[in-house]
């Protein structure tokens, strides 16, 4: 017995009419497709959201990252910031001003084994506890 291919040869549509045989032509298409017309009802039962904007974008002169640096950071460019002039040693101790420097926030990762007096706007409850342990003290 001949396929249905083999007997269909010739024809155009192998008997499936003008749509049917491309693709996903039949069912109305693929995915997505047709939400706003054959699948109108799918899509307001199950995805009401699914076309328009959703919630807002802060804008870029309301959001604002903060700059910050770490425990571990400071004691390492102690010197650096001696030399930029956000800094003054007084014998062993360091007078650092982060505000001056451009710096919002001091964290507590890492280790610090010098002494320091550290001016900034905000400070971790860590950073806080390692800088008082080191010999410093942090003015806000």
């Amino acid at each position: 017995m001949p396929s249905r291919t083999r007997k269909m040869r010739g024809s155009r549509t192998h008997g499936r009419g003008k749509k049917a045989g491309r693709g996903a032509g039949l069912i109305g298409g693929h995915g997505q497709a047709g939400l706003s017309k054959t699948g109108k009802m799918y899509m307001l039962k199950y995805d009401r959201d699914h076309f328009g904007r959703h919630g807002f974008k802060r804008p870029q002169c309301v959001v604002q990252a903060n700059s910050t640096i770490n425990v571990s950071e400071l004691a390492e460019s102690a010197e650096r910031f001696v030399s930029m002039g956000f800094a003054v040693k007084e014998g062993d101790m360091y007078n650092i001003n982060l505000t001056n420097a451009g710096i919002d926030k001091l964290l507590g990762n890492g280790k610090i084994g010098i002494p320091v007096k550290v001016t900034v706007a905000q400070v971790s409850a860590k950073a806080r506890e390692k800088i008082e342990a080191s010999g410093g003290s942090i003015a806000e």
